[in-house]
């Protein structure tokens, strides 16, 4: 990742505490020589009583939960964890922040796949329930230009710096 935004003007980084992220982030930081900062709120959804487990378990044991969730509006909360609305909020009142003290220039936000597609809904102004249909990747990029108040969508999940060549 560091070496995808080598090239690019970056004014500052923040991220996830949680370690991939942050790893990420400071492979980004060390090409341009600045500080990564820690946002705790931009870490992942919490996902309570579903950390750690299965794929078939998931079926087996919250099977109808899943199902009333995704079909949801995202208020539904994870058992023991936080609704997509949550997430959002959080997320969102954490770029708030951000978007403050970094007026102008370019930012780099590493953090996590809900907390990436949360944020773009909220930037672009779309229902959470819009989440269930944007993939990104582990270690793509999305940029988000929100330079003049009308957010616009740049890029969405690019991987073209993961492949080989």
């Amino acid at each position: 990742m560091g070496l995808a935004l080598k090239e690019t003007n970056i004014d500052a980084i923040y991220s996830s505490p949680l370690k991939r992220a942050s790893d990420t982030a400071q492979a980004i930081a060390s090409r341009h020589r600045l500080t990564v900062q820690i946002e705790p709120d931009l870490r992942e959804m919490e996902v309570g009583e579903l950390e750690g487990i299965s794929i078939a378990e998931l079926g087996t044991s919250f099977g109808q939960f899943l199902l009333q969730w995704r079909q949801g509006q995202g208020l539904e909360k994870l058992p023991g964890g936080e609704s997509v609305a949550e997430l959002a909020d959080r997320v969102w009142a954490t770029i708030g922040r951000i978007i403050k003290r970094q007026e102008e220039g370019t930012v780099v936000v590493v953090s996590h796949f809900f907390t990436v597609v949360v944020t773009i809904c909220k930037a672009l102004g779309w229902p959470l329930t819009t989440l269930e249909r944007i993939r990104v990747q582990t270690g793509s990029i999305s940029i988000i230009d929100l330079e003049d108040g009308q957010p616009r969508l740049l890029s969405l999940g690019d991987t073209c710096h993961l492949k080989e060549g």
